[in-house]
C-alpha cells in the first residue's frame, strides 16, 4: 500500500521536526476531479464534516419552515459548537418551537468545549446539560424533523431512540447522505459517532462530490438543492453558531460569507463547498490531527483554489504558514503546508 503524501510540516530550528500525511480531493458537480493528492478512494469516516448533509431533510421536509426556524437555528443544526451560552440557548429555542425540551436530546452530555463557557458554568456551580454538547444543534434539528414526521400524536414517544440506524428519523438522514454522496452506504463500514448516531465510511472522492453538489445544486433533487442553498445562506448569516469564538470554521465563514461553507470533522477531516467555483473538497489526515494538520491543509488549499489576495490571503496564510511560540512568547518554529496543491 502506497503511503499518502506529506501535507504538513512542523519546523523547529529550521529543521522539519514532524510531518503529517493525508489525502485530499477537489471535485466539481459532474464528478470531474480538479485536484487529487493521496488515496481518495479509501472509505473514511467523515464524522461531523457532513452535518450540513445530515440537516438537509430538516429543510427539505418543510419542518424548518413549519416551525419557523431562523438563520441562527439552521446554522446550529449544522454545527460542532463550543457550548457557549448563545449555542445552548439557541438549541433550547429550537426544541421549544417543537414543543419539547432538553430531555428529548439523545446526544449525551459533556462540558462546553469553549474554556470561558466551562469556567462560567463552574463559577455558577452549574452542571452541563445535553444543550452544551457540541452536537446539540444537530440533534435539535433531528428532533424538529421527527416532530414533523410523527403521526402518532406522541412526539416524545415517536422520537425515542431516534439515534438508532433503523429509526425513521435516522433513515431520512442516511438517505440524504447517500443521495448527496452517491455512495452505497449499505455496502460500507458503519460505526457510531461521538453523539451516538451512525457514521458511515465514505471515500473522499464522494464526499467532495457531495459538497460540489451542495455548492451548485447540480445533481441534487429539487428539494435537496433548495435545502442546501437555504442552509448555506443561514450559515453565512450566522457563522458563530457553526463553531464559536476563535474557531476556524467561524473565522473563515465570517470572513468569506457565502463564498465558502466549510465544516470540520473529528479525526482530521474537513469538507467544504465553494459556490462561486462550483467545487467541493474533502480532506483526511492519516494521523487524525485536526488543529495542527487538517486546518493547515484546508487553508493552503483554499488559498490556491480561491486565488486569494489581500485580506483573504492574509487570513489564510496565518493558518497555513503560522509561527509557533513557546510559553515565553519566543518564536521557536513554524507550522506550514508541505506544498500548496497547484501553487
Amino acid at each position: 500500500m502506497t503511503s499518502n503524501p506529506v501535507l504538513v510540516e512542523v519546523l523547529r530550528g529550521g529543521a522539519v521536526e514532524s510531518r503529517h500525511r493525508g489525502a485530499l480531493a477537489v471535485v466539481d458537480a459532474t464528478g470531474t476531479l480538479h485536484t487529487v493528492l493521496g488515496d481518495i478512494d479509501r472509505p473514511v469516516f467523515p464524522r461531523s464534516a457532513v452535518k450540513l448533509l445530515q440537516a438537509l431533510p430538516l429543510v427539505a421536509s418543510g419542518a424548518a419552515d413549519t416551525l419557523g426556524l431562523n438563520d441562527a437555528e439552521l446554522a446550529l443544526a449544522c454545527a460542532s459548537h463550543g457550548g457557549e451560552p448563545e449555542h445552548a440557548q439557541t438549541a433550547a429555542a429550537m426544541l421549544a418551537k417543537a414543543g419539547l425540551d432538553v430531555a428529548a436530546l439523545e446526544c449525551g452530555t459533556h462540558w462546553p468545549y469553549n474554556e470561558a463557557a466551562q469556567r462560567a458554568l463552574a463559577r455558577e456551580g452549574a452542571a452541563p446539560s445535553a444543550l452544551h454538547n457540541n452536537c446539540s444543534g444537530k440533534h435539535s434539528g433531528f428532533v424538529c424533523l421527527g416532530c414533523a414526521m410523527d403521526k402518532t400524536g406522541d412526539a416524545r414517544g415517536f422520537l425515542r431512540g431516534y439515534v438508532q440506524p433503523d429509526h425513521p428519523v435516522m433513515r431520512e438522514v442516511t438517505a440524504a447522505l447517500q443521495a448527496t454522496t452517491g455512495f452505497d452506504l449499505r455496502q460500507t463500514a458503519r460505526g457510531t459517532d461521538g453523539c451516538s448516531i451512525p457514521t458511515y465510511a465514505i471515500p473522499l472522492r464522494h464526499l467532495a462530490h457531495a459538497f460540489a453538489r451542495v455548492a451548485s445544486g447540480q445533481g441534487l433533487s429539487a428539494d435537496h438543492a433548495r435545502a442546501a442553498k437555504r442552509l448555506r445562506q443561514a450559515i453565512a448569516a450566522a457563522p458563530f453558531m457553526v463553531a464559536g469564538s476563535g474557531r476556524l470554521d467561524t473565522r473563515l465563514m465570517a470572513h468569506f460569507g457565502e463564498r465558502l461553507c466549510c465544516k470540520v470533522g473529528a479525526e482530521g477531516v474537513y469538507c467544504a463547498a465553494l459556490p462561486e467555483l462550483g467545487l467541493g473538497l474533502a480532506i483526511k489526515m492519516d494521523d487524525g490531527n485536526t488543529a495542527r494538520a487538517a486546518e493547515v491543509v484546508l487553508a493552503g488549499l483554499l488559498h490556491t483554489l480561491m486565488k486569494a489576495e489581500g485580506d483573504d490571503a492574509a487570513l489564510l496564510r496565518s493558518v497555513w504558514d503560522a509561527p509557533l511560540s513557546n510559553w515565553n512568547g519566543i518564536e521557536v518554529g513554524r507550522l506550514r503546508v508541505a506544498a500548496r496543491p497547484g501553487g
